[in-house]
């Protein structure tokens, strides 16, 4: 039996696509995936650096990204903003943000304050947690923002208390007409007695990681399955 290849333009076109698409998003995930793991050694050599004293002057984001940082001052209850759409071991939830004024100054820093869990009957009722009056002293990690989920609807605008998809410092600033540093503390530490109701065991860096490297292997797996098509195609017309 005569073997040979039937050479066809379309599905030969068809096929670069996919091969080129596949291979794009595959390295593109790999690419994310080297990013999650640099931040995590970039958030290990800040963790083992002496912390730094965080006061009014504002800091470039780059000084001090990863990096622990001590800062001394007053929460401004007042201003509390929810982030919804953050599940923590399955269970769904809010970040909670809180403005932070700097001792001494009317400069701020936005507070990730921790996890709580949300309602399953009352969305808008929000689980009780503490909040410390007069000066304390808190540490956190500096980060660039508070991460991005998918917006669903159009944006609710900033208000106290209100229950948000995304906020980042900018829109903050605008909406309660305070300075902010240009970085968020992400808070690890207690800040009273009371303050254990918000969940502070934060998503490493990394995390997610090997999900992007399994998608990269979707991807190319799915490049190398476009190929072995056209190829195994064009065999078989060849011998039809």
């Amino acid at each position: 039996m005569r073997i040979g290849f039937r050479f066809r333009w379309i599905p030969f076109m068809a096929t670069v696509l996919m091969v080129a698409l596949g291979i794009s998003l595959a390295q593109w995930q790999e690419r994310r995936a080297a990013e999650k793991m640099a931040q995590e050694a970039q958030q290990a050599a800040g963790n083992s650096a002496a912390p730094v004293i965080l006061g009014p002057q504002p800091l470039a984001v780059a000084a001090v990204e990863f990096r622990r940082v001590l800062v001394t001052g007053q929460f401004v209850p007042d201003w509390a903003m929810y982030l919804e759409n953050r599940p923590y071991r399955g269970r769904a939830g809010f970040y909670l943000l809180m403005p932070f004024k700097i001792a001494g100054s009317s400069m701020h820093v936005l507070v990730e304050r921790g996890w709580l869990p949300r309602n399953a009957a009352e969305r808008e009722r929000m689980a009780t947690y503490a909040t410390p009056r007069g000066m304390v002293t808190i540490e956190g990690i500096a980060k660039r923002n508070v991460g991005h989920v998918m917006q669903l609807g159009v944006a609710a605008p900033l208000r106290p208390n209100a229950i948000v998809q995304n906020a980042d410092i900018a829109q903050v600033a605008r909406a309660c007409g305070l300075p902010f540093q240009p970085f968020v503390l992400e808070q690890t530490s207690m800040a009273a007695q009371g303050d254990a109701q918000l969940v502070r065991d934060w998503p490493a860096p990394s995390a997610g990681a090997d999900k992007h490297r399994a998608y990269a292997f979707q991807w190319y797996a799915l490049a190398l399955m476009a190929f072995l098509f056209f190829v195994f195609t064009g065999y078989r017309r060849a011998t039809n």
